[in-house]
């Protein structure tokens, strides 16, 4: 028999949320309602698709194997939706944008206003996250990423290259003095990102400038984002290295070594094959382009 839509809904819901309670406050159905769905597919199927344990429910082997199909599926049922409703004039209907925390909050949130007063018909769901999303799986249109796309599917546009500024508050600088060369960085309290989930290889260079390959030098403070990095600099805690896409964001903060060697960061503008044609896309990839032109 073919297989039943509305109960491969039910069956996704219920994989991805591990309980039959939870499935079913996603649904609006009743905990009772989605476990008859789950049975009568599994006796249409003639196999278990789940273990029913006291702390939820796990995947069987054919369980996983149908859901991951069912998950391209959704996922593809997704896109082709926001393709088929968009307006045949005009951009319209929402955009998925992902991009690093740090080039988010510093440089684009504040520019989305310009963005929708162009395209009113459009909305933005903003994501921001230091690792990759899916673009594939549909958790994000399109992504700013600060690296090569690693998927080979994916369509890649290079938008800009950014450098990075070695700042510090005024007080800061006059207690502890201002750095003459790279050396110096070892008399100084240092913030860098640390090792946790880097959004970019280099992103800790400043512990390597002046010191010999693999011995770099200990930070005061390593925190994982960078407006956190530059809040702390701003509390006169040290010396930081920041994106300078962060633009005005650094006002006030010295600029110090502005000679020493550093890292690119490399942005570019990613989405899938399927997105190609959509005007939400182009017209928001045109705008990231505009604005950087403008910014450099």
């Amino acid at each position: 028999m073919p297989l039943d839509w509305d109960k491969l809904r039910v069956f996704h819901a219920v994989a991805e949320a591990g309980s039959f309670t939870h499935a079913g406050e996603t649904l609006n159905l009743s905990q009772s309602a989605v476990s008859r769905q789950i049975q009568a597919l599994e006796e249409a199927l003639q196999v278990p698709l789940f273990h029913r344990h006291a702390r939820g429910l796990i995947l069987t082997e054919p369980g996983e194997t149908l859901n991951r199909t069912v998950r391209e599926v959704f996922a593809k049922l997704a896109m082709t939706e926001a393709l088929l409703t968009e307006s045949r004039e005009r951009p319209a209907g929402r955009l998925k944008v992902t991009s690093t925390t740090g080039f988010g909050n510093a440089w684009l949130a504040p520019r989305l206003a310009r963005f929708l007063k162009l395209y009113p018909d459009v909305s933005v769901t903003l994501l921001l996250d230091d690792s990759d999303l899916d673009l594939a799986m549909r958790e994000a249109d399109v992504a700013i990423r600060m690296h090569p796309p690693r998927q080979p599917d994916l369509i890649q546009r290079h938008l800009a290259s950014f450098g990075w500024r070695i700042v510090g508050a005024p007080e800061y600088l006059k207690s502890a003095g201002i750095p003459q060369r790279a050396e110096d960085l070892d008399e100084h309290r240092l913030i860098v990102w640390g090792e946790h989930r880097p959004p970019i290889d280099e992103v800790n260079w400043l512990s390597e400038a002046g010191r010999r390959p693999g011995a770099p030098r200990r930070a005061a403070v390593e925190v994982n984002s960078t407006t956190a990095m530059l809040r702390a600099v701003q509390s006169g805690l040290g010396l930081a290295a920041l994106p300078d896409y962060m633009g005005s964001e650094l006002n006030g903060l010295l600029q110090v070594l502005p000679e020493l060697k550093s890292p690119r960061l490399e942005a570019f503008f990613v989405y899938p094959e399927e997105m190609r044609h959509s005007k939400r896309v182009a017209v928001f990839r045109d705008f990231l382009v505009a604005e950087l032109a403008g910014a450099h």
